[in-house]
Formats: structure tokens, sequence, C-alpha cells
């Protein structure tokens, strides 16, 4: 008799664990943005977003693909905000990122990649729909193209000028 007391027991305890876990629990990526967002430390934080963006482009493919396209429009739109966020508490640490590229080389290889996923995305998506994702695509990119110039900053040229010999 004590035997079927703790099997109803155990039994109401698993089927009752689906509901007491947190749902971002179920979802890794839910999970990675929630720590992402509660990161304090720019570096830590470019390297996390680095860890699950190309997730977050993955994600808003497949929201695509089952026909929810605000859905991944906005998943792309979040991830635009958080590489702009993060690539601006990087730059608002006053590191030098050609001496001390930390986070900003995670966040630019990262980039380089998503964009490239980015771009599979769109040619997917009929042409009618595309300017939207094209938009979000294109500043992402722009922030690409910030972080290359962070990192590898432009000198001026002293020899353009060479002597006629």
């Amino acid at each position: 008799m004590k035997f079927a007391g703790m099997r109803i027991i155990s039994v109401g305890v698993l089927l009752a664990l689906p509901f007491c876990c947190p749902a971002h629990a179920q979802d890794p990526l839910a999970a990675a943005i929630a720590q992402y967002e509660q990161e304090p430390d720019p570096v830590r934080k470019a390297r996390d977003l680095a860890r699950f963006g190309d997730e977050q482009i993955s994600r808003a493919s497949r929201q695509f693909k089952s026909g929810d396209d605000v859905g991944s429009l906005h998943t792309l739109e979040q991830y635009r905000d958080e590489v702009q966020i993060t690539f601006q508490e990087l730059k608002a640490t006053g590191a030098n990122a050609e001496k001390r590229p930390a986070g900003f080389k995670e966040l630019q290889i990262s980039l380089r990649q998503t964009t490239r996923h980015m771009d599979d995305l769109i040619f997917t998506i009929p042409v009618d729909k595309r300017p939207f994702f094209q938009a979000v695509r294109s500043e992402v990119g722009k922030m690409q193209n910030d972080l290359m110039d962070e990192l590898f900053p432009r000198k001026p040229n002293h020899d353009s000028k060479k002597p006629s010999s």
C-alpha cells in the first residue's frame, strides 16, 4: 500500500516538472540570450553574442520557412540590436581595438559568418519581402565594417609621393 502511494506521488512530480521549470530552460537560445542580457562585461558579452548569434539567424530562417515572416524579421532585428549594443559598449570602454582586440575580434568574426547566413536567408525570401530583411542585413554589415575600422584603422600614407628617378 505504501509503495502504491509513493508511485502516485513520483508520477505526479514527474508530470508537474515541465510546468515548474522556466520556459527558457527548455530553449537553449533563450537561456543564452538571457545570460547575454545580464552580462555586465562588454568583452564577455561580445563572446556570448558570438556563440549564439548564428543560432538566431537559423531561428529566423526556420521562422520564415514556417510562414512567420514577422517573427523572422523580429528575430533578425533583435540580433541587430544586440550587435549594436555590444559594439557601443565595447567602444565605451575606451580600449584600443587595434592593440587590445578582445571582444572586438570575436564580434567581427561572428558578424562575418552571420552576415553570410543572412544573405542565404534573404536569397530564399520572395522579392517583395526582401527590402525589410535587406535593411537589417545592411545595418549589420555596416557595423561589421565599423568593427574592421576599429581593429585595423587606416594610417596616413606618408610615402604617397615617391621621388622620381
